[in-house]
């Protein structure tokens, strides 16, 4: 199976620091959405981008493999983050993978970002957030509409780096020929409901141009959060080859006055482990 894909990711209008990453290279895309301020949050989420990296290039990728990432992940930022710094990051995404000869989506969750499918005209929320307020929804004691105001709205049950061995979740689905997915970080989820995350990926058939229009319409909503956005459809026959965005910033003359800042876009490949800072700084 080949994929088109399109990213866009945005520090938002409150927050100082982008501490989301993402990684946007077969057979793997996902967003991590930091947590613990700069040099801790931002620094969480790049090493589950280099981690998760290792991957690009292959044709498919296991449950194993995207589960020996996740570990690799959580062993360096328990590593990084010692003598009471603290930091960790959310991290969710899909793989391509192969299952009984077939192509399949394999999906994968720590936390409170997100994937959703976008086929035959319905958006379904394939993740489930780790969260307070997914866990009082689950038991009947809140109402879907009272998750937004609810006073524990950002508290995470599970994240990668903040605990002992990761305990991620798994979807397997198989891939269908018009296949949208969706990947993103809570900023854009706080934005944005249902309807218009639908109204999108409905709308605008270009990967690229559709995540910039989410994070671009999250950013008319306040954006009070870091913004982050992957979209990835099955490759048509007629574009597969052509229709095709790397999430890599290009280099040298090429920039021009669009200098990519990893403080402003966030961290989206592959970078040597940086060295530990030694100011603590606020979560």
């Amino acid at each position: 199976m080949r994929t088109s894909w399109g990213s866009a990711t945005d520090r938002g209008l409150v927050r100082e620091v982008n501490e989301d990453a993402l990684l946007a290279y077969p057979p793997v895309f996902l967003v991590a959405d930091g947590m613990g301020g700069h040099d801790a949050g931002d620094l969480a989420s790049r090493i589950a981008v280099e981690e998760f990296a290792q991957l690009a290039g292959q044709p498919s990728a296991t449950a194993d493999d995207v589960h020996a990432c996740f570990s690799r992940t959580a062993s360096r930022i328990r590593g990084e983050f010692t003598g009471g710094r603290q930091g960790g990051t959310t991290v969710a995404g899909v793989a391509v993978t192969v299952h009984e000869g077939g192509a399949y989506w394999l999906v994968f969750n720590v936390g409170d970002s997100r994937v959703y499918r976008w086929a035959d005209e319905r958006l379904e929320q394939v993740s489930v957030d780790h969260s307070v307020v997914q866990e009082l929804i689950d038991m009947g004691r809140i109402d879907v509409a009272d998750a937004a105001s609810h006073p524990e709205r950002h508290v995470l049950t599970r994240a990668l780096g903040t605990s002992g061995e990761p305990e991620p979740d798994y979807w397997l689905l198989p891939s269908g020929p018009h296949d949208r997915l969706l990947i993103c970080t809570d900023g854009l989820t706080r934005e944005l409901g249902p309807a218009e995350l639908a109204a999108v990926l409905a709308s605008v058939p270009d990967a690229q141009e559709a995540a910039a229009t989410l994070v671009g319409r999250a950013l008319e909503h306040g954006a009070r959060d870091n913004v982050s956005a992957v979209v990835v459809d099955v490759a048509t026959a007629a574009g597969q080859l052509d229709d095709v965005h790397i999430t890599v910033p290009r280099m040298g003359a090429e920039l021009g006055v669009h200098q990519w800042d990893e403080m402003l876009h966030g961290a989206t490949v592959p970078r040597f482990r940086p060295s530990s800072a030694s100011e603590e700084l606020p979560r």
